[in-house]
C-alpha cells in the first residue's frame, strides 16, 4: 500500500483474524466461480498476520473444510486433537475431577488445540494465493462517510504525530481507503464497529454487550508433566460465586502447555485484579503440578463478547457488515466462538458476492447476512443459550437456577428474555462496595515469585509488547474533570487494578493529591480499560500501526 491519500477497492476488509480471512477466502472463491475479477483488501494493525491474535483455542476444526475445501486437512497447522477432557472442581487446596461435564459445555475430546495466531497465518497464505491483497502494520482509525451518511470506506491513521498531535517531520497522513462494501473484522470491541454501532443505533431493542477478560501465558514444561491433547477446565477457586468465569489448561506438542483465567467484567469489586487472581490461581497444587520445572514462553489478555444471541447487534448498514467477535458472535458457556467466526465470515463473503453481482451495497441487499446468520449454526448453537449470560449476571447460585429452567424450557426459561446492565455500569464505588477488599482477600499471596507466578510488568516483556515512543496517546481519558472528581476519588480508579498489563498508575504527590498516568507503551489491546472503567470513563483508539503485542503462538 503507497502513502497516496486514496486508494480505491471493491471490498475492504479491517481485521486479519479468523472471520475476516474467512471472508476473504470465501469471497475470492466465489468470486472464480462466477468468473468475476474484483479487488479484495485486507488491512491489518499488527506487524503481521498473528501478531495480535490470541485465543484458548480449543477449535471445532471440520468447518475449516467447508472453508478450504482445496485443501488437505492435514496441511492445516492444528497444533494436538483432544483425546482427554476433564473438568475440575478446585477448593483452596484441594482439586476433584468431576464425573460429568456441566450442561452445555460438552466434551471436547475429538475438537483440536490450536494456536489462533497460527493458523490465521496459514489462512492468510491461503487468501493471497487466491488474490487477495494484505497489508500488515496499518492501523485503521476512521470511517469514510458521504454527503449522505453512508459508509465509503475507510482511513487510516496519520503517523508523525507527538503526544500532543503536533506534526513531526516525518508526517504522513493516513490514507483513504474508498470501498463498496467495508467488512468489520476487527475482533472484540472493534474501535471502527463501536463507532458504526453507536452511530446507526445498532443495539437499539438488543441488550447491550457484556464482557469477560482472559489472562493467558504459554509455557514449556518437562516431558510427562502433561500430554498434547490433554484438556482440562476448571471452577472454584479462586474467583468467587459472584465472580462468574474459571480456568483452561491445554496440552500442546513439544511439551507445551496453554493456561489461562478468564472471568467477567461484571464483578463489582472496583479493586479486582484479574492478572492477580491469574497467578494466584498457579498456585493451586492442581495447576502447578503441571507447570512445575517449566518455563513462561509467551503472555497476552483479551476480552470476550458474552452477551450471546440478545447482544448481537444490527449486523448491516448501507456499504457495511459485522462479523466475527466484532458482532459477538461466541457460545456460552462452551466459550466457542471461532467457528462461529468463521461460519459469519463465510456468510458475509456470500452476501458479498450477490451485493457484487447486482452492484446494490444498500441495506435492502446486505440484509440477507442476517438472514443466512438465522439460518445457520450460528443461530442454532447460540439460540438456545440465549439467555446464559443473563442468569449468571445474578450470581452463581441465582444463576444456577435460572440455567436449569433455561435447559428445560429450551432457553426462554420461566421469565422469557432475560436483561443485562454493562460492565462498567457492575462496578461499585469503593464505599459502595460490600464485600472484601481484593487486597485483603487474598492477603499474603500477592508476592510473586517470578518462577511459577509473576508480576505484570514481567509478564508484559513476555507479550513483546512495543509501540513508538512518538504519536499521540491511543488511551483517552473522556472527561478529565469529572475523571479526577469520580473515578479516582469515589471508585480509586478501577483501571490500575483491572489493566493486564500496568497501563494505568494512579501517582500520589506529597500533598496527596493524585492524578492517573498512562504507560500506554505496555498495552496489549485488551480493550478492557473502553469497557469496565465506569461513568465517562476511558476510550481505546488504535495507536500506530504495527505497535502492540508480538504474539507468536497465542
Amino acid at each position: 500500500m503507497n502513502n497516496e491519500n486514496t486508494v480505491s477497492t471493491d471490498i475492504l476488509i479491517v481485521g486479519a483474524g479468523v472471520a475476516g480471512l474467512s471472508a476473504a477466502i470465501r469471497l475470492a472463491d466465489l468470486l472464480k466461480e462466477r468468473g468475476l475479477s474484483r479487488r479484495i483488501l485486507l488491512v491489518e494493525k499488527g506487524s503481521a498476520v498473528g501478531s495480535h491474535i490470541l485465543s484458548g483455542a480449543v477449535i471445532r476444526a471440520e468447518i475449516l473444510k467447508e472453508l478450504l475445501p482445496d485443501v488437505p486437512f492435514s496441511d492445516i497447522p492444528l497444533d494436538s486433537k483432544v483425546t482427554k477432557d476433564g473438568l475440575l472442581l478446585l477448593g483452596n487446596v484441594v482439586g476433584v475431577k468431576s464425573p460429568m461435564h456441566p450442561p452445555g459445555m460438552p466434551s471436547n475430546v475429538g475438537n483440536y488445540a490450536v494456536s489462533l495466531g497460527q493458523l490465521c497465518r496459514f489462512l492468510a497464505t491461503k487468501a493471497e494465493e487466491k488474490g487477495v491483497e494484505i497489508y500488515t502494520g496499518f492501523a485503521v482509525s476512521e470511517i469514510l462517510y458521504d454527503a449522505q451518511g453512508n459508509i465509503t470506506g475507510a482511513k487510516t491513521i496519520d503517523t508523525g504525530l507527538d503526544h500532543h498531535g503536533n506534526q513531526l517531520e516525518n508526517y504522513v497522513e493516513g490514507t483513504r481507503i474508498e470501498a463498496k462494501l467495508t467488512i468489520l473484522a476487527e475482533g472484540t470491541r472493534g474501535s471502527l464497529a463501536k463507532t458504526v454501532i453507536n452511530k446507526f443505533n445498532l443495539q437499539k431493542d438488543r441488550n447491550p454487550q457484556v464482557y469477560s477478560l482472559g489472562c493467558k501465558e504459554l509455557w514449556s514444561v518437562p516431558e510427562g508433566n502433561i500430554v498434547a491433547g490433554e484438556v482440562y477446565h476448571t471452577m472454584g477457586y479462586p474467583p468467587k460465586l459472584h465472580e462468574f468465569g474459571g480456568g483452561f489448561i491445554y496440552g500442546l506438542s513439544n511439551n507445551r502447555v496453554a493456561l489461562g483465567l478468564v472471568v467477567g467484567l461484571d464483578y463489582a469489586d472496583p479493586t479486582f485484579d484479574l492478572h492477580a487472581v491469574f497467578q494466584v490461581w498457579k498456585t493451586h497444587p492442581r495447576v502447578a503440578k503441571i507447570l512445575a520445572g517449566g518455563k513462561l514462553l509467551e503472555y497476552g489478555a483479551k476480552t470476550l463478547p458474552e452477551g450471546g444471541w440478545y447482544s448481537l447487534p444490527k449486523l448491516y448498514v448501507n456499504n457495511a457488515l459485522i462479523v466475527g467477535d466484532s458482532a459477538g458472535f461466541l457460545v456460552m458457556p462452551a466459550l466457542k466462538g471461532v467457528h462461529l467466526a468463521i461460519r459469519s465470515g463465510m456468510l458475509a463473503a456470500e452476501t458479498a458476492a450477490e451485493a457484487l453481482a447486482k452492484n446494490d451495497f444498500s441495506e435492502d441487499t446486505l440484509k440477507e447476512y442476517e438472514t443466512k446468520i438465522g439460518k445457520s449454526d450460528i443461530y442454532k448453537e447460540m439460540y438456545p443459550k440465549r439467555n446464559f449470560r443473563q442468569a449468571f449476571a445474578k450470581g452463581m447460585f441465582a444463576g444456577g437456577f435460572l440455567y436449569t429452567t433455561q435447559l428445560l424450557t429450551g432457553g426462554a426459561g420461566f421469565c422469557g428474555k432475560l436483561g443485562v446492565h454493562t460492565d462498567f455500569a457492575a462496578t461499585k464505588t469503593v464505599s459502595g462496595f460490600r464485600g472484601t477488599p481484593f487486597k485483603k482477600r487474598f492477603a499474603n499471596k500477592l508476592d510473586f515469585d517470578k518462577t511459577l507466578t509473576f508480576d505484570k510488568v514481567t509478564d508484559i516483556y513476555y507479550s513483546g509488547a512495543q509501540h513508538d515512543e512518538e504519536q499521540l496517546c491511543h488511551l483517552r481519558v473522556n472527561n478529565p474533570e469529572t475523571y479526577q472528581s469520580i473515578n479516582i476519588k469515589q471508585y480509586d480508579a478501577p483501571c490500575q487494578y483491572f489493566c493486564p498489563a500496568e497501563v494505568y498508575e494512579i501517582h500520589t504527590d506529597r500533598e496527596g493529591h493524585k492524578e492517573l498516568r498512562i504507560h500506554a507503551e505496555n498495552c496489549v489491546h485488551c480493550k478492557t480499560c473502553d469497557i469496565k472503567e465506569p461513568v465517562d470513563g476511558i476510550t481505546w483508539s488504535v495507536p500506530n500501526g504495527g505497535n502492540g503485542p508480538e504474539y507468536q503462538y497465542m
